[in-house]
Protein backbone atom coordinates (compact mmCIF):
# COMPACT_ATOMS: atom_id res chain seq x y z
CA UNK A 1 0.00 0.00 0.00
CA UNK A 2 1.28 3.45 -0.90
CA UNK A 3 -0.38 5.27 1.97
CA UNK A 4 -0.46 4.06 5.50
CA UNK A 5 -3.64 4.11 7.55
CA UNK A 6 -2.93 7.54 9.02
CA UNK A 7 -2.79 9.23 5.60
CA UNK A 8 -5.60 7.07 4.22
CA UNK A 9 -8.02 8.30 6.89
CA UNK A 10 -7.04 11.94 6.24
CA UNK A 11 -7.43 11.42 2.51
CA UNK A 12 -10.94 9.95 2.99
CA UNK A 13 -11.98 12.91 5.13
CA UNK A 14 -10.55 15.37 2.60
CA UNK A 15 -12.26 13.69 -0.37
CA UNK A 16 -15.58 13.44 1.48
CA UNK A 17 -15.41 17.13 2.43
CA UNK A 18 -14.54 18.07 -1.14
CA UNK A 19 -17.41 15.98 -2.52
CA UNK A 20 -19.93 17.55 -0.13
CA UNK A 21 -18.66 21.01 -1.02
CA UNK A 22 -18.94 20.35 -4.76
CA UNK A 23 -22.40 18.79 -4.56
CA UNK A 24 -23.78 21.64 -2.48
CA UNK A 25 -22.69 24.14 -5.16
CA UNK A 26 -24.32 22.26 -8.05
CA UNK A 27 -27.74 23.76 -7.52
CA UNK A 28 -29.44 20.40 -7.08
CA UNK A 29 -31.42 21.66 -4.12
CA UNK A 30 -33.30 24.88 -4.69
CA UNK A 31 -35.51 26.11 -1.88
CA UNK A 32 -39.01 27.10 -3.01
CA UNK A 33 -41.17 29.86 -1.61
CA UNK A 34 -44.46 28.21 -0.64
CA UNK A 35 -46.35 31.44 -1.30
CA UNK A 36 -45.43 31.28 -5.00
CA UNK A 37 -46.28 27.59 -5.56
CA UNK A 38 -49.86 26.44 -6.00
CA UNK A 39 -50.69 23.64 -3.51
CA UNK A 40 -53.02 22.02 -6.08
CA UNK A 41 -51.00 19.31 -7.86
CA UNK A 42 -53.21 19.28 -10.96
CA UNK A 43 -52.74 23.00 -11.52
CA UNK A 44 -48.95 22.69 -11.10
CA UNK A 45 -48.82 19.81 -13.59
CA UNK A 46 -50.94 21.75 -16.09
CA UNK A 47 -48.71 24.81 -15.72
CA UNK A 48 -45.55 22.72 -16.22
CA UNK A 49 -47.01 21.11 -19.35
CA UNK A 50 -47.89 24.52 -20.78
CA UNK A 51 -44.37 25.80 -20.05
CA UNK A 52 -42.72 22.69 -21.47
CA UNK A 53 -41.10 21.66 -18.20
CA UNK A 54 -41.06 18.30 -16.56
CA UNK A 55 -39.16 15.11 -15.96
CA UNK A 56 -38.93 12.62 -18.78
CA UNK A 57 -38.61 8.94 -17.99
CA UNK A 58 -36.29 6.69 -20.00
CA UNK A 59 -34.52 9.59 -21.72
CA UNK A 60 -37.55 10.89 -23.58
CA UNK A 61 -37.04 13.42 -26.29
CA UNK A 62 -36.07 16.77 -24.81
CA UNK A 63 -36.05 20.19 -26.36
CA UNK A 64 -32.81 21.14 -28.05
CA UNK A 65 -31.02 24.46 -27.78
CA UNK A 66 -32.70 27.53 -29.12
CA UNK A 67 -36.31 28.54 -29.09
CA UNK A 68 -37.22 27.81 -32.68
CA UNK A 69 -40.70 26.58 -33.48
CA UNK A 70 -41.38 23.61 -35.74
CA UNK A 71 -40.34 24.37 -39.31
CA UNK A 72 -43.77 24.16 -40.93
CA UNK A 73 -45.18 26.71 -38.51
CA UNK A 74 -42.30 29.18 -38.81
CA UNK A 75 -43.19 31.67 -41.51
CA UNK A 76 -39.64 33.09 -41.82
CA UNK A 77 -38.27 29.61 -42.51
CA UNK A 78 -40.92 28.76 -45.08
CA UNK A 79 -40.57 32.13 -46.82
CA UNK A 80 -36.79 31.70 -47.08
CA UNK A 81 -37.06 28.22 -48.57
CA UNK A 82 -39.64 29.32 -51.11
CA UNK A 83 -37.50 32.30 -52.11
CA UNK A 84 -34.40 30.14 -52.58
CA UNK A 85 -36.13 27.38 -54.57
CA UNK A 86 -34.21 28.38 -57.74
CA UNK A 87 -30.86 27.17 -56.40
CA UNK A 88 -29.59 23.97 -54.76
CA UNK A 89 -29.05 24.18 -51.02
CA UNK A 90 -25.80 22.96 -49.49
CA UNK A 91 -26.66 23.31 -45.79
CA UNK A 92 -30.10 23.55 -44.24
CA UNK A 93 -30.02 23.27 -40.45
CA UNK A 94 -33.29 24.17 -38.82
CA UNK A 95 -32.10 23.61 -35.25
CA UNK A 96 -29.09 25.84 -35.92
CA UNK A 97 -31.22 28.40 -37.74
CA UNK A 98 -29.20 28.61 -40.95
CA UNK A 99 -29.71 28.10 -44.69
CA UNK A 100 -26.75 28.13 -47.09
CA UNK A 101 -27.13 27.74 -50.83
CA UNK A 102 -24.64 26.00 -53.07
CA UNK A 103 -22.55 28.12 -55.45
CA UNK A 104 -24.65 29.22 -58.42
CA UNK A 105 -24.28 31.55 -61.35
CA UNK A 106 -26.49 33.36 -63.80
CA UNK A 107 -26.85 31.55 -67.12
CA UNK A 108 -26.19 34.82 -68.96
CA UNK A 109 -22.91 35.42 -67.12
CA UNK A 110 -19.84 35.38 -69.37
CA UNK A 111 -17.23 35.46 -66.62
CA UNK A 112 -16.67 32.70 -64.11
CA UNK A 113 -18.47 34.29 -61.17
CA UNK A 114 -20.58 32.36 -58.69
CA UNK A 115 -22.73 33.48 -55.79
CA UNK A 116 -23.67 31.85 -52.50
CA UNK A 117 -26.40 33.08 -50.14
CA UNK A 118 -26.37 32.52 -46.40
CA UNK A 119 -29.41 33.19 -44.21
CA UNK A 120 -29.16 33.13 -40.41
CA UNK A 121 -32.29 33.18 -38.28
CA UNK A 122 -31.83 35.18 -35.10
CA UNK A 123 -35.46 35.08 -33.98
CA UNK A 124 -38.79 33.45 -34.83
CA UNK A 125 -40.48 36.82 -34.96
CA UNK A 126 -40.99 38.54 -38.29
CA UNK A 127 -38.66 41.47 -37.70
CA UNK A 128 -35.86 42.99 -39.72
CA UNK A 129 -33.33 42.23 -36.99
CA UNK A 130 -34.57 38.63 -36.74
CA UNK A 131 -32.78 37.56 -39.91
CA UNK A 132 -29.30 38.10 -41.34
CA UNK A 133 -28.62 37.64 -45.05
CA UNK A 134 -25.10 37.51 -46.48
CA UNK A 135 -24.06 37.11 -50.13
CA UNK A 136 -20.66 35.71 -51.11
CA UNK A 137 -18.99 35.91 -54.51
CA UNK A 138 -16.45 33.48 -55.95
CA UNK A 139 -14.48 34.61 -58.99
CA UNK A 140 -12.23 32.12 -60.73
CA UNK A 141 -9.57 32.77 -63.39
CA UNK A 142 -8.52 30.55 -66.32
CA UNK A 143 -6.08 28.53 -64.16
CA UNK A 144 -9.00 27.71 -61.82
CA UNK A 145 -7.69 29.82 -58.96
CA UNK A 146 -10.65 31.27 -57.13
CA UNK A 147 -11.10 34.20 -54.80
CA UNK A 148 -14.04 34.25 -52.43
CA UNK A 149 -15.35 37.36 -50.71
CA UNK A 150 -18.41 38.62 -48.90
CA UNK A 151 -20.01 41.32 -51.00
CA UNK A 152 -21.87 44.38 -49.82
CA UNK A 153 -24.65 44.89 -52.33
CA UNK A 154 -28.30 45.65 -52.47
CA UNK A 155 -28.96 41.96 -53.24
CA UNK A 156 -28.71 40.94 -49.57
CA UNK A 157 -31.11 43.73 -48.52
CA UNK A 158 -33.54 42.83 -51.33
CA UNK A 159 -33.53 39.14 -50.34
CA UNK A 160 -34.11 40.06 -46.70
CA UNK A 161 -36.99 42.37 -47.65
CA UNK A 162 -38.63 39.70 -49.84
CA UNK A 163 -38.34 37.10 -47.06
CA UNK A 164 -39.95 39.49 -44.57
CA UNK A 165 -42.77 40.33 -47.01
CA UNK A 166 -43.47 36.67 -47.78
CA UNK A 167 -43.33 35.72 -44.09
CA UNK A 168 -45.80 38.49 -43.22
CA UNK A 169 -48.12 37.28 -45.99
CA UNK A 170 -47.88 33.67 -44.75
CA UNK A 171 -48.62 34.76 -41.19
CA UNK A 172 -51.64 36.79 -42.29
CA UNK A 173 -53.04 33.78 -44.15
CA UNK A 174 -52.40 31.34 -41.29
CA UNK A 175 -55.42 30.06 -39.39
CA UNK A 176 -55.90 31.52 -35.94
CA UNK A 177 -55.17 29.43 -32.87
CA UNK A 178 -58.31 27.87 -31.41
CA UNK A 179 -59.32 30.15 -28.49
CA UNK A 180 -61.56 27.41 -27.05
CA UNK A 181 -58.68 24.96 -26.54
CA UNK A 182 -58.45 23.50 -23.04
CA UNK A 183 -55.74 21.36 -21.54
CA UNK A 184 -56.75 17.69 -21.25
CA UNK A 185 -57.82 16.53 -17.81
CA UNK A 186 -55.34 14.44 -15.86
CA UNK A 187 -56.82 11.34 -14.23
CA UNK A 188 -55.92 10.60 -10.64
CA UNK A 189 -54.42 7.21 -9.97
Amino acid sequence: MIFDKKYSKKLQILLTSLLIFLISGCGIYKPVDARKVDPNVKKRVEKNIQEGRGYRLFGGKQKGGGTFEFATSNEMWRASLSLLDFTPLSNVDYSGGIIITDWFSDNNSTIDEHLKIQIKFLSNEIRSDGIDVAVFKKKCDNSNKCQTSKIQSTLAREIKLEILKEAARLKAEAPLVDPDFEMPKIDEQ
